[in-house]
């Protein structure tokens, strides 16, 4: 199995709506994010799947020498050999993939953010930085367009932890912030037994009414000339979107279930997008 066929198994297996942008893509920067993809998966996967601590560090720290590796050109991991040629051709920056492993270390040390301020800083690093890395594979000409990519990767992770507060509190994790829960009469014990208030319903509103404007944030900076470079994420954005809002339509009980949208309804939304996108570039 070659490097790319790995990264591609990989973004297949995981379901993820991130895939079903890919497909819209030219060979070449279809490979790169898919190689992108796959390396978040695996330093994704050491936090989630590794319960000593200090086993994950050291999982963490390899991958560190991994990435040191591709950017000079001698990488043994398939998804760091498939990188190679992604960032060579791309231009990324080092530093940014290591703002995503400082990322996954955060949940190695914390299970508790006391405010957006600390919370901001993990959806950066674990989804804003991964917005500005694809922006760069799918084509950018525009600096807004950096702005866009960052604020939709922070909506998105806002996104996902909205969706995944009932398994996450099953973990022991709690990312919504404690300031926030104390301001709405919200108890953590609440959460951790899975027991739904008025008071958390309330909270989970607000919390999808802030995730909502980062949507409306991004795709109002996103310039008109880079738009039908950025397709992807605006597929994704579409799905995640539906998503934000599945999750509000049902009442926000996310203690009890978790909202997941069938292949079939990702494969619908990405092509009624792309239906869309193409109606608006006039060919």
């Amino acid at each position: 199995m070659s490097p790319d066929e790995y990264c591609a198994q990989r973004a297949a297996a995981s379901g993820s709506s991130f895939y079903q942008s890919f497909r819209f893509l030219e060979p070449g920067r279809r490979r790169a994010i898919t190689a992108l993809y796959a390396f978040c998966r695996e330093v994704d996967d050491v936090v989630d799947e590794c319960p000593d601590l200090e086993l994950a560090r050291a999982k963490l720290d390899w991958w560190r020498n991994e990435l040191a590796a591709v950017y000079e050109g001698k990488p043994q991991h398939p998804v760091g050999q498939a990188l190679v040629s992604a960032v060579e051709h791309f231009g990324l920056a080092r530093e940014l993939f290591e703002e995503i492993i400082d990322g996954m270390a955060m949940d190695l040390e914390a299970t508790r953010y006391p405010d957006f301020k600390s919370l901001q800083l993990y959806c950066y690093r674990v989804a804003g930085v991964v917005g500005l890395l694809a922006a760069e594979i799918f084509g950018t000409t525009r600096r807004e367009t950096r702005r866009y990519a960052h604020d939709l990767g922070i909506a998105f992770q806002l996104t996902n932890i909205l969706r995944d507060v009932g398994e996450d509190a099953r973990r022991g994790r709690v990312y919504l912030p404690q300031d926030e829960l104390a301001r709405h009469g919200v108890i953590t014990a609440d959460l951790l037994r899975g027991h739904e208030t008025p008071q958390f319903l309330a909270l989970m509103r607000a919390e999808i009414s802030r995730a909502r404007s980062y949507y409306t944030q991004a795709l109002g900076e996103l310039p008109t000339e880079d738009r039908r470079a950025q397709l992807p994420g605006l597929i994704m954005a579409a799905i995640y979107g539906t998503v934000l809002h599945e999750i509000e339509r049902d009442g926000c009980h996310v203690l009890h279930h978790r909202i997941v949208l069938p292949g079939w309804r990702k494969f619908w939304i990405a092509g009624r997008t792309y239906l869309r996108e193409r109606g608006a570039w006039g060919n």
